[in-house]
């Protein structure tokens, strides 16, 4: 007998969180930021480390300590990119960090560059989101837009493709000739002449 399921009463439940996910996206993207930043202040390190390395002909990294970042971004730039990043909706947000690694492997940008690139790829999403919206509104508004039927069009026109007022040969034939008998099984219909 196991002792596993008794033992799960021990375990915490999964909690909800209990913040919204305008606030998850937003940290979301915030520590995608931070985190693309210090990787960018770590390259230009080792950079500069291989330059000095290949100049002097000595490593002496095991010698230094970890520096501190030397950029941060400013109070107003945060704010403002914190405030672009609360207008992207949750299902945006991988995307976006996607687009945003995409954007970083290719160019290497300086450690001042990756907030701008990032700014940049937080607007190409709205820009997407607001596409996306519109053309969800329009297919809304063309499902929910009243539609004609048949019988409004019957009533504007009238198609009678077997009515001529041409006179055929064939028809002064068929009105002289007598009707063609019926098969056995079907009854005979007859229309009663008018005089």
């Amino acid at each position: 007998m196991s002792l596993i399921p008794w033992l799960r009463w021990s375990e915490a439940p999964p909690r909800l969180s209990s913040r919204s996910p305008a606030e998850m996206v937003l940290e979301t993207l915030m520590m995608e930021l931070a985190g693309q930043m210090r990787e960018a202040e770590r390259q230009k390190r080792e950079r500069n480390n291989t330059v000095r390395k290949i100049c002097t002909g000595v490593d002496y990294s095991w010698l230094a300590s970890t520096p501190r970042l030397t950029y941060d971004l400013s109070p107003g730039e945060r704010l403002q990119l914190e405030d672009v990043c609360a207008k992207i909706h949750p299902s945006y947000c991988g995307p976006a960090i996607l687009r945003f690694r995409q954007l970083l492997a290719e160019q290497e940008p300086e450690v001042q560059e990756v907030s701008r690139l990032f700014r940049r790829v937080l607007q190409e999403v709205l820009e997407r989101m607001k596409q996306e919206e519109e053309a969800h509104r329009l297919t809304r508004q063309w499902s929910l837009r009243p539609r004609g039927s048949l019988t409004t069009f019957k009533t504007r026109a009238r198609i009678s493709p077997f009515a001529s007022d041409i006179r055929t040969i064939s028809e002064d034939v068929e009105r002289v000739a007598p009707p063609p008998p019926r098969t056995w099984s079907m009854p005979e219909f007859r229309t009663p002449k008018a005089d």
